[in-house]
């Protein structure tokens, strides 16, 4: 069981809610659960390529109707929030990403960039993208190389589907920086940037909120650098094999996220 001083679960979604299409245990129960218990629940995903709305309709695709927009961060949205601080006149963002990244910058008041002749950009932003080209990958090369920053939404080299691991997010990042010599700024987990989001619109501490996900690299290392509790799932990309050697190890560990919660 949980300790009683946790009033909040943030959750990872992909190898945690579900694995492509297909949901992890049953899911609508889960949440009911967590409910019962008076928990409140935040969603921080470092998949970039959903909008909020579009994760809310997923989760009503699963059978889940308590959620709303505003409990789901990506980062994407991380990403937003650090760069309208850096730049507060906005400006144009050159992107290698989908909508959710695209929407995300857009509002915050950045226009999004991403042909081959794009001028006036401020900061090159880089998310997972399934339409990737070489010319994309080009023009975000050259301007790097200029000087301009360089932010990436996260760095999983993977992304689990039913059929397997395939490249992520960190496979994109490191063919730029291999390519520019200039290592990209992380937005997503393991920086603290999103669970620290995640926290302040659940009103909570720290020591007040357990973050759950199946990635040590990312999920537990991202809550243990906001000094969260952490609770790890071996129904993603993680095995119990691997967790062992992991310091300092996560507060919890279970088979999936029904098992954490003793559900």
């Amino acid at each position: 069981m949980i300790s009683s001083n946790i009033k909040a679960l943030i959750l990872d979604m992909d190898g945690v809610l579900w694995t492509e299409n297909n949901p992890i245990g049953d899911l609508p129960k889960i949440f009911q659960t967590i409910s019962d218990r008076s928990l409140s629940v935040a969603l921080a995903t470092n998949n970039s390529t959903r909008t909020p709305d579009q994760y809310i309709d997923r989760l009503k695709h699963f059978g889940v109707t308590s959620l709303e927009a505003w409990q789901v961060i990506t980062s994407s949205l991380a990403l937003s929030h650090e760069l309208a601080r850096i730049f507060p006149d906005k400006g144009n963002v050159f992107i290698i990403g989908e909508d959710g990244l695209r929407k995300a910058l857009e509002d915050c008041g950045f226009c999004v960039v991403d042909d081959e002749h794009a001028e006036n950009v401020i900061a090159v932003a880089v998310g997972i993208d399934r339409y990737i080209t070489f010319n994309k990958l080009r023009r975000a090369s050259l301007l790097i190389r200029k000087g301009l920053p360089f932010l990436g939404t996260n760095p999983d080299k993977t992304f689990p589907t039913p059929e397997g691991l395939i490249l992520g997010t960190g496979a994109l990042l490191a063919a730029l920086s291999t390519a520019t010599d200039v290592s990209p700024i992380i937005m997503g987990k393991p920086s603290p940037i999103m669970i620290a989001l995640a926290r302040q619109r659940l009103g909570v501490l720290p020591n007040e909120a357990l973050v759950i996900g199946d990635r040590l690299e990312t999920d537990i290392a991202g809550g243990q650098a906001d000094a969260c509790f952490t609770g790890l799932v071996f129904s993603g990309v993680t095995t119990p094999e691997a967790a062992h050697s992991w310091q300092p190890a996560p507060d919890y560990c279970a088979k999936d996220l029904s098992a954490l919660l003793e559900i």
